[in-house]
């Protein structure tokens, strides 16, 4: 199974090629200038493993939450490809894959809290449940931080994200249920691969036309819009 994977929901600007068992992935951090890092990224993925991008069997893309243009360019970028190819294309959350991230370097959680800061006060929250190799996601939203759910009593539960840096009271809240911290921790193109292959396998693909960015905050989506209509 080959996976092409792009993320740009954060400063994290990553693109992943999973071959079989291979993992191949870019990783940088950058505060602009996403758009012009990815597809140089997948070209020297494609070209270092001698992979036409034909020859894949699906493109994944982190679909958010996170940064409102950052976002927007892993979905656009996976629509284009998508239309040239005519490969499937894989939603993932971004908390998701910061969730599994977190399981990984955490065995003994069998829960993750994930937190991206989203500015304004608030954070973007994610509750993932440990399944298998992966997590399920329970539940995700945009909350102050005394909005942010708790996890179920009695887990053992994992924090990621720079929510938590942004926002330290949070941690109390998990008292002695807490396992393990990654406050520096982010989403990456190569979890979001690693998740992508239990999709493909079970047929949950869309079209170019279907993919859509998740922003969460929909007033700002709203505002942004209708600020590029002017």
């Amino acid at each position: 199974m080959r996976i092409l994977a792009l993320d740009t929901a954060t400063e994290a600007c990553s693109a992943a090629l999973l071959d079989g068992e291979r993992l191949l992935m870019r990783y940088e951090l950058v505060v602009r200038g996403h758009a012009e890092r990815l597809l140089p990224m997948v070209d020297e993925l494609l070209n270092e493993r001698g992979i036409a991008l034909s020859a894949l069997d699906a493109i994944a893309f982190g679909r958010g939450p996170g940064a409102f243009t950052g976002v927007r360019i892993a979905v656009s970028v996976a629509q284009g490809l998508s239309l040239g190819t005519g490969l499937p294309l894989i939603a993932i959350s971004d908390l998701r894959a910061l969730a599994a991230a977190a399981l990984i370097r955490s065995v003994d959680a069998d829960h993750a809290l994930v937190c991206l800061d989203a500015r304004m006060g608030e954070v973007y929250w994610g509750l993932a449940r440990r399944e298998g190799p992966g997590c399920v996601l329970l539940g995700e939203g945009l909350a102050s931080p005394d909005g942010v759910p708790d996890p179920p009593a009695g887990a053992w539960v994992v924090a990621a994200g720079h929510g938590w840096s942004a926002h330290p009271r949070l941690v109390d809240r998990l008292g002695a249920g807490l396992v393990g911290s990654w406050p520096s921790l982010l989403p990456d193109a190569g979890t979001i691969a690693h998740l992508a292959v239990e999709e493909l396998r079970q047929g949950r693909t869309v079209g170019p036309e279907a993919a859509e960015p998740v922003y969460l905050r929909n007033d700002v989506a709203t505002r942004s819009g209708a600020a590029a209509k002017k």
